[in-house]
């Protein structure tokens, strides 16, 4: 391991003195709770201002040490300090226990962002800001957009860093910085140039975009992109612009928060938003049973009316605004197949979903339907 070349990084990314020495291991037990083992690298210990990192152990008498003074760093920079050593030692691994190879910098530098992510989000801190040191070094103080993936792909699977990263910087046309998180989910740092870039293109086709609408747009060529041409079946979601020194943590929630309500009430969709999952999140937080017998009381007795042609009729009815005509064009069908099929789940549930009150309650419903059916 060279050492000397990783503490000069060190010094260059916390600008204070750091040194490193060899000690005793009687020595290190007079500073550390523990001796130490080639295994068991990275115990801190402290004596008269000073922090001593171990790194390693030459020999089993002795412990290769680094020394920093305290009242320099701050106690996030001082975890930093220690996930960075971890990383460069091979110690860093994913959460699968799985060991990581380091190929480059770039890998590097994701897994720091990774555990500082983990760590944090496992916590419930999800307001925390990013360590000063790390937020520099990967320019994480300008607007970036966050996407977030996850791979239905086997788990015998092996995904390689660097060709995932090669196949987005070429789909995005630009530099990202990905990370890999949990085993098949994979966080995505693109530039806010993208928003601005796919906007243009539609006003240059005479359409003003809204933000949301450009969004989905990246989003749902991503998903196409990987689906193709890298783990097949996958989960894509992406948020507003922010400054991920600030926000990532927060980003990052409300997008696994949007798969896991995706692939919860729209089983066989594939993109989900944030924005879009409103009505989803509100009732995620109801109890099952509640939610069953609300079900039951909108829905009562129908199962042989909620076909699977019925239930796309309704949920296209919805997606549309309940609009008649422009349901029938999506649909492929006349518009008084539709009216019928309307009248029809009408007769059998006394809703009728052409009206404010009774759409909401079906809408609802059919949500939550879904899930109690496949329970």
């Amino acid at each position: 391991m060279d050492w000397d070349h990783i503490v000069e990084e060190l010094k260059e990314i916390l600008q204070i003195p750091l040194k490193r020495e060899v000690m005793s291991a009687d020595d290190w037990d007079r500073l550390a709770s523990r001796r130490q083992t080639q295994e068991d690298i990275l115990r801190r210990g402290g004596k008269n201002g000073r922090v001593y990192i171990a790194l390693g152990t030459p020999k089993p008498d002795l412990v290769e040490v680094l020394e920093l003074e305290e009242a320099l760093v701050t106690p996030s920079e001082l975890r930093l300090v220690e996930m960075l050593l971890e990383a460069w030692a091979g110690k860093a691994h994913l959460r699968s226990e799985e060991p990581v190879q380091l190929v480059n910098e770039d890998e590097r530098k994701a897994l720091l962002v990774r555990e500082w992510l983990l760590d944090r989000l496992e916590s419930g801190d999800f307001r925390a800001d990013m360590p000063e040191p790390l937020a520099t070094q990967l320019s994480l103080y300008t607007p970036r957009i966050p996407f977030l993936v996850n791979g239905d792909y086997t788990g015998m699977r092996k995904v390689s860093y660097v060709e995932l990263k090669r196949l987005l910087e070429s789909f995005f046309d630009e530099e990202i910085l990905l990370i890999p998180l949990m085993e098949k989910e994979w966080l995505i740092l693109g530039s806010e140039g993208l928003l601005t870039a796919s906007q243009e293109e539609d006003r240059e086709g005479g359409e003003e975009e809204t933000q949301e609408e450009a969004l989905f747009s990246l989003c749902s060529g991503l998903y196409e992109m990987l689906s193709n041409e890298w783990v097949g079946e996958c989960h894509v979601t992406t948020n507003y612009p922010k400054t991920p020194a600030a926000s990532l943590l927060s980003s990052v929630q409300e997008m696994r928060e949007a798969i896991r309500l995706g692939k919860k009430y729209h089983v066989g969709s594939n993109l989900h938003l944030p924005w879009t999952m409103h009505m989803e999140r509100l009732l995620y937080a109801v109890p099952d049973q509640d939610r069953m017998q609300f079900v039951d009381h909108i829905l009562r007795g129908i199962d042989h009316v909620l076909d699977q042609e019925m239930l796309s009729t309704l949920e296209n009815f919805f997606a549309l605004d309940c609009n008649v005509s422009e349901t029938a064009k999506k649909l492929y069908i006349h518009r008084n197949t539709l009216l019928y099929r309307l009248d029809k789940f009408k007769q059998e549930t006394g809703k009728d979903v052409r009206t404010f009150n009774d759409a909401v309650l079906v809408k609802t419903a059919l949500l939550l339907y879904k899930v109690t059916k496949r329970k």
